[in-house]
């Protein structure tokens, strides 16, 4: 008895070191994908030089990322979960390394593109895989922690994109600068495969592979395809016709009727809308799109009024924006490690706080601060950092709690595919704004107006964040009087 105890504990001890081994993995690859979200911003004066690049070649490299990321998340969710994740993790880390490579020795702009097209895929294959693992391999407090990690990589590879891309072109040249941001990927995604396939559990073999819902996937990806696409075209001022929008509705009732009759043929649709049942889930998704929708815009807009409005570098723009970075990314970490006690309550807490930062740097820069206003928003962008890390990862947390970790990623793409259209639609809506004023205003109404519609959308998520706890304190009595 006395020597299987301790046999025990250190086998008990083994896995969960494994565990962690894996998350790292899992948070490196994450990193990696996120921040090709938004480094390449910095990098398309550098591409225009590079590759005479016309502007919408360049419109592309940023939104052609974006949309097949978006994409293939649901249908990448699900091909784990039957397929093994693992080996799905191992293939798109792969090819997301391979798409680099390609984009970093690009020749022409129509090549770049076609680089950034496959990446995206790449990046929208393995995304799912990541929360999946995490879903599967973490419990309890441990799960929460996980997910807070997490969340400081998706917060700081946001905020730290344009700080970064800016200074890799500046060590590397404006000619050729922005061929680094793409090859820094290689080495990262190649040490990266190799610990991998030491550390990655092994992919568990169902007795019968259940065969992928091909007209879900088509009704679906066509639906957010005529969803993303004007909204993504609309950031780089194109002219996309808004009547797919029309076409993107109907194709999303037809997806969700054809996979309600799908599941009752006894077939395994390629969503269960069961998932949207489930309270947690349903809220929190719905408010992980809305967040998103304040989230990005914040950068974009910022981002612009820095370097076109003050004359700020692409390294100084990015500085600007590192409080945010470094107050997301230490808020995420205690956040995972409290949110199994707080629940939902943290969330509210962090969009409070985002909301507050938000509004104090827009009203801060409406004293027209000039050169200064990087130091002058710095504090109120911390504390909205701060306010994004008690929201990304805790939300996750709570989101996934109730699901099944054998659908935990099917979950996890249909809920990043909100994000996705969450990040299109606030940065569509808070460009659009933005640009409209500064064509009858200045810079400083335009930013001003531009930051109201990422506060609109962190107010509209703090609601639903409250309605839920709201219906949640109502049903507790209504259930004990049963």
């Amino acid at each position: 008895m006395n020597q299987t105890e301790p046999a025990a504990r250190s086998a008990a001890e083994q896995e969960s070191a494994r565990r962690w081994r894996v998350l790292t993995v899992c948070l490196v690859a994450g990193f990696m994908t996120l921040l090709d979200v938004s480094i390449v911003n910095v990098a398309l004066p550098s591409i225009q030089q590079g590759l005479d690049a016309p502007a919408a070649a360049l419109s592309w490299v940023v939104s052609g990322y974006a949309l097949t990321f978006g994409l293939v998340l649901v249908p990448a969710g699900r091909l784990g979960d039957d397929r093994g994740r693992s080996r799905m993790f191992l293939l798109a880390l792969l090819a997301f390394t391979l798409a680099s490579a390609l984009a970093g020795f690009a020749m022409t702009p129509l090549w770049l593109v076609v680089a950034r097209l496959l990446q995206g895929v790449a990046g929208g294959l393995l995304n799912p895989q990541v929360l999946g693992l995490m879903q599967q391999l973490f419990h309890g407090s441990e799960r929460g922690r996980a997910f807070g990690l997490f969340g400081a990589v998706v917060g700081i590879s946001t905020a730290i994109g344009p700080l970064l891309g800016g200074l890799i072109i500046q060590l590397a040249g404006q000619e050729h600068g922005w061929r680094w941001v793409f090859f820094v990927n290689l080495p990262i995604g190649v040490a990266a495969v190799l610990y991998g396939l030491r550390v990655l559990p092994r992919d568990r073999v169902r007795d019968k592979a259940t065969s992928l819902d091909l007209v879900g996937v088509l009704l679906l990806g066509g639906g957010l395809l005529c969803l993303l696409l004007p909204l993504i075209e609309q950031e780089g001022g194109q002219g996309t016709p808004w009547y797919l929008l029309i076409i993107a509705v109907v194709l999303l009732v037809l997806f969700v009727v054809w996979e309600y009759w799908y599941r009752a043929q006894g077939h395994a649709p390629l969503v269960n809308l069961r998932l949207l049942k489930i309270r947690s889930y349903s809220f929190g998704a719905t408010l992980g799109l809305l967040y998103f929708a304040g989230f990005t815009s914040i950068f974009f807009v910022l981002a612009v009024y820095l370097q076109r409005g003050l004359g700020y570098s692409a390294l100084a723009a990015g500085l600007a924006l590192t409080p945010f970075a470094v107050g997301s990314a230490v808020a995420s970490a205690l956040g995972g490690r409290i949110v199994h006690r707080m629940g939902r309550r943290l969330v509210i807490i962090g969009l409070a706080a985002a909301l507050l930062g938000l509004l104090a740097t827009d009203l801060l820069l409406a004293t027209h601060p000039g050169p200064d206003a990087g130091l002058v928003i710095a504090l109120p962008l911390l504390i909205a950092g701060i306010g994004s890390g008690l929201v990304i990862s805790p939300n996750q947390t709570v989101t996934l709690s109730e699901i099944d970790s054998a659908h935990g990623g099917t979950a996890a793409g249909v809920q990043q595919t909100g994000q996705r259209i969450g990040s299109a639609l606030g940065t569509a809506a808070a460009s659009g704004l933005f640009f409209g004023t500064l064509a009858t205003g200045g810079f400083d109404e335009a930013i001003s107006n531009g930051l109201i519609v990422s506060v609109g959308f962190v107010a509209a998520a703090l609601v639903v964040a409250v309605g839920e706890v709201l219906l949640v304190r109502r049903a507790v009595p209504a259930a004990g009087d049963m």
